[in-house]
């Protein structure tokens, strides 16, 4: 069996560029969007961001399968809607600036 492939550019950079190029002129994001307008809703909450320090491999591992899921439902033909979580960062911000600060949230 003969199979032809198409031709690639020579680095990941390239094709990542001419894809990004494509979609935005596609304007792929707003086309899904409008297909599923009348979908099955689906509502994701993410988390808040890292704000203790620099983010890890596990933070996009993490980020990367959340956004598999929404992608999943999307594809299913549901309407995703995605929330960024931006209530609080707990406890070591929190210590941080007491740190900073000079002061101390204990009596």
């Amino acid at each position: 069996m003969n199979m032809s492939y198409p031709e690639l550019p020579d680095t990941l950079i390239q094709i990542e560029k001419e894809t990004l190029k494509r979609w935005k002129e596609e304007d792929l994001f707003r086309q899904c969007l409008a297909a599923n307008a009348g979908g099955e809703p689906f509502v994701f909450y993410e988390g808040p961001p890292t704000a203790n320090g620099r983010p890890g491999l596990h933070h996009v591992i993490g980020r990367t399968i959340k956004d598999l899921v929404c992608r999943f439902h999307s594809m299913e033909g549901r309407t995703v809607t995605r929330i960024a979580g931006w209530d609080t960062h707990g406890l070591p911000v929190e210590i941080e600036a007491e740190k900073k600060l000079g002061i101390s949230g204990k009596p």
